[in-house]
């Protein structure tokens, strides 16, 4: 089996990583930050924006099994990539929209998948998804881990992660794993 590893950011990791944790081909979904300036940040730290990092997964998959942009094609459908540093209710620089890219490779896909949506026309405004090279990932408390699955009745998942799943599973139900 091979293995690639993207990185990705699209508003809370907890939402996020519930929907990778369910696609085929996934093998691991790490929840983390990236993207930031100093070493070792903590959630406390991140959630105040003063980092520069972003909660993303880290997700580690088998390319012959799914590709890199079906990765992102998921990815685009379950988070709004047009509102500039927020989602839904999050707002701030760590619910950034982001693809930290592990190769020119997935850099070139990425960029040639956001054109290609855009032209689409999707959404009513332009997406604002960056696209930045991969620095360091630094994986989140134990707790935030598979948070959705440990905490499926918990007020947050049932409001906000639920209906992402739902959407997900719907969308996607012959790439769901079995």
């Amino acid at each position: 089996m091979r293995e690639e590893v993207t990185t990705l950011a699209g508003g809370c990791f907890w939402c996020i990583e519930a929907v990778f944790d369910e696609l085929q081909g996934v093998t691991d979904v790490v929840s983390g930050y990236s993207g930031g300036h100093i070493p070792n940040p903590d959630y406390k730290a991140v959630c105040t924006g003063a980092t520069g990092h972003a909660e993303v997964i880290q997700v580690t998959f088998d390319p012959d099994v799914i590709s890199f942009k079906d990765i992102l094609k998921v990815f685009f459908t379950v988070h709004d990539p047009t509102t500039l540093n927020r989602q839904g209710a999050d707002v701030g620089t760590q619910y950034r929209s982001a693809i930290f890219y592990h190769s020119p490779e997935q850099k070139a896909t990425a960029e040639e998948t956001i054109a290609e949506l855009n032209a689409e026309g999707l959404w009513d405004n332009p997406i604002v998804t960056e696209v930045t090279a991969f620095e360091k990932f630094y994986p989140a408390e134990a707790y935030h881990q598979e948070f959705y699955a440990r905490n499926p009745y918990q007020g947050y998942c049932r409001v906000v992660i639920a209906p992402k799943v739902a959407k997900f599973r719907k969308e996607y139900m012959d790439r769901l794993k079995a």
